[in-house]
């Protein structure tokens, strides 16, 4: 099979899943991650015959695209503000929205009185690694600690940091059962927010190959884990530091409502979907 037939073929098996820029898009990914070519040597050898091995692989990953498999995890790793981490079916495949969060809490940090060589950041809910990692990238001088309670989770953030050398101390723990004994400048996080109630809301896609303790409340409360985080933040959060939460759209005022008092700023953001998202606070 040639790459142009093999682009006919992905088309035509993916058009119900997928429209047409979404097939073009994935069909180039899959054919640079497994043959080399990139779309510049895609173009110009559309004649190429694929090795059997390549195009046996290619066949295979049009197989798992069908059962409604995100492309990520079958590719193994996707890219997030800028670099490639490794995700599987024990992590979340990191949204766009956790970019926005990390463009806030960098953005914040860069222009504040911290200072960003000695900071002690602490991220809750580890997934793949992305929060830390790249907070970790862009303060070098920062002691970054991250908590997760899935050990197959915290393997993949281990593994995605030992690629980028980036060290960062990760902690198995059940956070909602976990004493915090150090302060910190930043506390960060973007825990299970999706209520029990709103699971028909989420598309299977999602709910059978990503993992349900990183999406959902482990209880018919949706604000359990930012209570624990509010409590731990009045004690274990440091003057002037700074608090930065992903948030259910749904439960913005009532999540912001935990925070009012005892912060000398606090706010709701939407993201770019004008969807309420994001809390950050100034202690």
């Amino acid at each position: 099979m040639t790459i142009s037939a093999f682009k006919k073929y992905f088309k035509t098996e993916l058009s119900e899943l997928y429209n047409d820029s979404e097939t073009s898009f994935l069909c180039s990914v899959f054919i640079q991650k497994i043959t080399g070519f990139d779309s510049f040597h895609q173009r110009r050898l559309t004649d190429q015959e694929l090795l059997i091995d390549d195009e046996k692989q290619l066949i295979q990953a049009v197989s798992d695209l069908k059962t409604g498999r995100p492309y990520q995890q079958i590719l193994g790793e996707t890219e997030f503000y800028g670099m490639v981490f490794f995700v599987d079916k024990h992590v979340l495949i990191p949204r766009p929205e956790t970019e926005e969060l990390l463009e806030i809490a960098i953005h914040t940090i860069k222009n504040s009185e911290l200072n960003v060589h000695g900071l002690k950041i602490l991220d809750i809910g580890t997934g793949s690694g992305v929060i830390p990692l790249v907070l970790k990238k862009y303060f070098p001088g920062a002691e970054i600690s991250s908590i997760d309670f899935s050990e197959k989770a915290l393997e993949t953030a281990k593994r995605n940091a030992e690629h980028h050398q980036l060290e960062i101390n990760f902690i198995h723990a059940d956070y909602l059962n976990f004493e915090l004994t150090e302060s910190y400048d930043i506390i960060i996080s973007n825990p299970p927010y999706i209520g029990i109630e709103e699971d028909t809301e989420i598309a299977d896609s999602v709910k059978e190959f990503e993992p349900k303790m990183a999406l959902f409340s482990p209880v018919q409360d949706a604000l359990i884990f930012y209570r624990k985080i509010a409590e731990d933040a009045q004690q274990h959060l440091k003057n002037k530091g700074f608090l930065f939460l992903e948030i259910n759209q749904k439960l913005g005022p009532e999540t912001l409502e935990l925070y009012t008092g005892y912060f000398s700023e606090i706010q709701l953001i939407k993201d770019l979907s004008e969807n309420d998202r994001f809390i950050m606070g100034k202690k």
